[in-house]
């Protein structure tokens, strides 16, 4: 935890070093929050009634997935690149600490700036009508906590192929192409070909937004969300583990030829 802390720290003082771009993305999501707004106006809200009440919350809560998407699938590659550029990643591994500490730590503030990002994503939209009553927040936290290890899980797997590759993940460009496509970001699953829904549902975004529009929009309890929460559940238990033995398995590569620090 000590350890894990002094990498959130470091972080967090390089980032907010950075002022100007620092407040340049917490205002960029006021303008996106207003851009789906009127495009919101477009849309015929009987096409999402089973997910929301209106278009906006819909692709309100969808934009606040493809946060964490894209945090999950490039934080952990774009980390171990900056430690290979700054020459600090051999140095990092050379030392008695995990490499479970390592790969997770280095990525800790960006998936706390991007709950942080998320939270005010949501709560922007309030000013423009969106109404949370009844929401059953609960469950919406541990489906974001279970979302989080999904993608995190993915994310290193991408880091890995990194490692082994230096620039390019598959994992990063078919995991993201397909959920934007497939996952119901910004329309509903249920207006895809019926052969395409078979492959949106191995998609972990799928049964995130799921079940977080069941939590904040429709304050659907544990028993209706207990299929995205089995599923996510599924998934990171499964993938978490996997991702680790895959990053270890190439820093293995890595030492084995002497690629370690080049980038």
């Amino acid at each position: 935890m000590k350890k894990a802390l002094a990498f959130l720290k470091r972080d967090f003082l390089i980032e907010t070093s950075y002022r100007f771009n620092f407040l340049l993305n917490l205002l960029s999501l006021f303008f996106s929050v207003a851009a789906f707004y009127f495009l919101g106006k477009l849309v015929d809200p009987s096409q999402v009634l089973e997910y929301a009440g209106d278009y906006f919350s819909f692709a309100l809560v969808g934009m606040a997935m493809v946060l964490f998407l894209r945090t999950g699938l490039g934080s952990f590659a774009e980390s171990l690149r900056e430690e290979q550029m700054m020459g600090t990643l051999e140095a990092m591994i050379s030392t008695d600490t995990s490499l479970s500490v390592i790969v997770i730590s280095s990525s800790l503030w960006r998936f706390l700036f991007t709950s942080l990002s998320a939270f005010l994503f949501l709560l922007v939209g309030t000013f423009f009508g969106v109404s949370y009553a009844g929401a059953n927040w609960g469950a919406a936290v541990l489906i974001f906590v279970l979302t989080i290890l999904a993608y995190a899980s993915l994310g290193i797997i991408s880091a890995s192929f990194v490692m082994v590759f230096k620039r390019g993940s598959p994992v990063n460009w078919v995991v993201s192409s397909l959920s934007m496509l497939l996952g119901g970001v910004f329309y509903p699953v249920s207006v895809l070909p019926g052969w395409l829904r078979v492959f949106s549902r191995a998609l972990p975004i799928t049964w995130s937004l799921e079940g977080l529009r069941g939590a904040l929009l429709r304050a659907r309890g544990y028993g209706e969300l207990g299929g995205s929460i089995l599923v996510l559940a599924l998934i990171s238990v499964i993938l978490f583990p996997f991702s680790l033995i895959c990053f270890r398995l190439a820093v293995d590569h890595a030492r084995k030829i002497g690629s370690l620090s080049k980038y």
